[in-house]
């Protein structure tokens, strides 16, 4: 099988996705990110909004209304869901092999 040429996704990137199956904007993103990271991850506004214009230009991402004006809101699209599956399932078989080798090796 062919890899997707956009995995795997950085951490960062995998979170802003996640923090997505509702509509939100910047600062909300930021903080749903900290919380499903349990605090692990933290950035700055720079970041999120290059990384919100990248996952625009690539669809996994797209604007929706807002009743602020002065906010943009974002959420996940159906391709933003693919890609993040498809992310999901390469790490869960990273995971188990990992686990494999470990318990072979008696660690």
């Amino acid at each position: 099988m062919k890899r997707n040429k956009n995995l795997p996704l950085t951490e960062t990137v995998y979170y802003i996705l996640l923090s997505l199956f509702e509509p939100a904007h910047g600062y909300l993103i930021m903080q749903k990110v900290e919380e499903l990271s349990n605090d692990e991850v933290k950035m700055a506004a720079g970041t999120l909004y290059g990384a919100i214009e990248n996952l625009l230009k690539l669809k996994f991402i797209k604007p929706v209304e807002s009743v602020d004006k002065r906010r943009k809101v974002y959420i996940i699209t159906q391709e933003g869901k693919n890609i993040l599956l498809l992310d999901c399932k390469r790490m869960k078989h990273i995971v188990a092999i990992t686990g494999e080798n470990l318990t072979q090796e008696g660690v």
